[in-house]
């Protein structure tokens, strides 16, 4: 009887820990990693995979994505995960929440979240989870029981909403945001989300080191007064005026005060996210010198690593926070090499064309909305990139699987090491290609990385030790499962 359902032969193991590369076999089992060594007998498996000596990384957990936010989510469930398996990703956590956008309706998570599941259901090509923003105090008390019933272990501040605009200015954010007319999003709420998220990892103790708080890091009142100014002076267009109308200050200043706030709701787990600039990373690094007792985990998203203000691109790279300047990309590279990012991500919200900018309206940044996909190019250009820079394939992996995984519960998942998922990503590091919107699954139909040259390919992604993706091509229906997290 053979033992192995899977073995891939002929491949170099990329593990998270250590520093070197390994050739050898991985056998698989029952969906699980079972041998990892080298000249394992094929005798024992029912089919044998050819590596033909390509890289074997740990399935890319992308810990930032925004899977419905633009178009319906049971379309982009299918479309946008197809995408991400061809980039080697075999997890997709997204970010989610009530108000306009998404499902577009308000009301407590006890209703909603149940429908964000069963919309999910049957639809992912990879396995998925959710982190959740609490918009109003109803969701504060029900963090608890999102924990419990429904294995959310993360939740997210946007702190710029309460009086910003998703894409820019705005004097309707209580609509937009669906709130009652007693509730206010404001520093204070933001407060209360800390105490509700430290009051559930009081109450769940054995799953405390794996519920965290993420925030975006953005200055409403900075960003308010300096969009209106670049706007009315119209020197700058473009990335270029995106990045002035939201400057770094903005994100350095939300990042203190986010970090004083968690030392005062004593609230020992946060993530900064995409951390776009210079002075935002170095804020982070500050925070974590003046509070080191808070275990502070830093993004950053491969956007924010490969585009600068200069890009071909324009306004089809608009984003929150902004593209930057070449000097801000050097500094998160130089910090991603010195061990101060924890994980790179793709932020990955699908907005297609018609939906970023009105053909009458094209280039006017003011005017598109804020966001793009990227998840199929996250490993391949961190491999890219990364090897240029001396970044080790191990320190890739870490950044890509294990360090996510670990910090967000996804513990079956981040390492190739016997009772893991069998999730693998196969890369060539020596094809070059070129990016195309056309080649990729998702129905985004650009994207601002078009015709940037990539070192790297993945050529085959397997989601627990199934072949999901060979060769840019997606195989078979959606077999992704909801992780309820902790996971075992």
């Amino acid at each position: 009887m053979k033992k192995w359902d899977l073995l891939i032969r002929n491949v170099r193991i990329v593990r998270p820990q250590g520093d070197a590369v390994h050739e050898g076999d991985i056998a698989i089992a029952g969906g699980k990693f079972a041998a990892i060594a080298s000249s394992l007998d094929a005798k024992n498996a029912k089919r044998v995979y050819d590596g033909k000596g390509r890289l074997a990384f740990p399935g890319v957990v992308d810990a930032h994505m925004h899977t419905g936010i633009y178009s319906p989510l049971v379309e982009d469930a299918v479309s946008e995960s197809r995408a991400a398996a061809q980039g080697g990703v075999t997890t997709s956590l997204n970010y989610f929440r009530s108000g306009q956008y998404y499902l577009n309706k308000g009301g407590p998570y006890r209703k909603f979240f149940p429908e964000v599941l069963k919309l999910s259901a049957g639809r992912f090509h990879v396995d998925y989870g959710y982190h959740l923003a609490p918009m109003d105090s109803t969701h504060i008390r029900e963090i608890p029981e999102l924990v419990a019933k429904h294995g959310v272990a993360s939740f997210k501040i946007f702190m710029f909403y309460g009086s910003h605009g998703l894409h820019g200015r705005s004097d309707s954010q209580r609509d937009f945001l669906m709130i009652g007319p007693e509730e206010r999003y404001d520093y204070a709420h933001f407060e209360f989300i800390m105490r509700g998220v430290q009051a559930a990892r009081e109450r769940y103790p054995e799953k405390a080191a794996q519920i965290s708080l993420s925030l975006h890091c953005e200055t409403a009142e900075i960003m308010t007064a300096y969009t209106k100014m670049v706007e009315t002076a119209g020197k700058l267009k473009g990335l270029a005026a995106y990045h002035a109308a939201r400057p770094p200050h903005s994100e350095g200043l939300a990042v203190f005060i986010a970090a004083y706030l968690a030392n005062e709701a004593a609230l020992p787990k946060i993530n900064l996210l995409h951390l776009s600039s210079r002075k935002a990373l170095h804020a982070a690094l500050q925070m974590q010198e003046i509070f080191p007792h808070i275990d502070f985990r830093r993004e950053v998203t491969i956007g924010h690593l490969m585009l600068d203000i200069g890009a071909k691109s324009g306004v089809l790279a608009k984003v929150n926070p902004p593209i930057r300047p070449r000097e801000d990309v050097e500094y998160l590279w130089e910090k991603v090499l010195e061990g101060k990012v924890d994980w790179v991500v793709s932020d990955h919200a699908c907005c297609r064309h018609e939906t970023k900018v009105a053909k009458k309206y094209l280039g006017n940044v003011w005017l598109a909305k804020s966001g793009f996909g990227g998840t199929e190019y996250l490993l391949p250009a961190l491999v890219s990139e990364g090897s240029k820079r001396g970044l080790s394939y191990n320190r890739m992996a870490r950044l890509t699987s294990w360090n996510p995984a670990r910090r967000f519960g996804v513990n079956s998942k981040g390492d190739i090491a016997e009772g893991f998922d069998a999730d693998l990503a196969l890369v060539d590091p020596r094809e070059t290609w070129a990016i195309r919107a056309r080649d990729s699954e998702s129905t985004q139909g650009y994207t601002p990385f078009e015709g940037i040259e990539l070192s790297a390919r993945v050529k085959a992604t397997f989601l627990r030790g199934e072949l999901v993706c060979e060769n840019g091509d997606v195989l078979g229906k959606p077999r992704g499962r909801y992780l309820h997290r902790p996971t075992a």
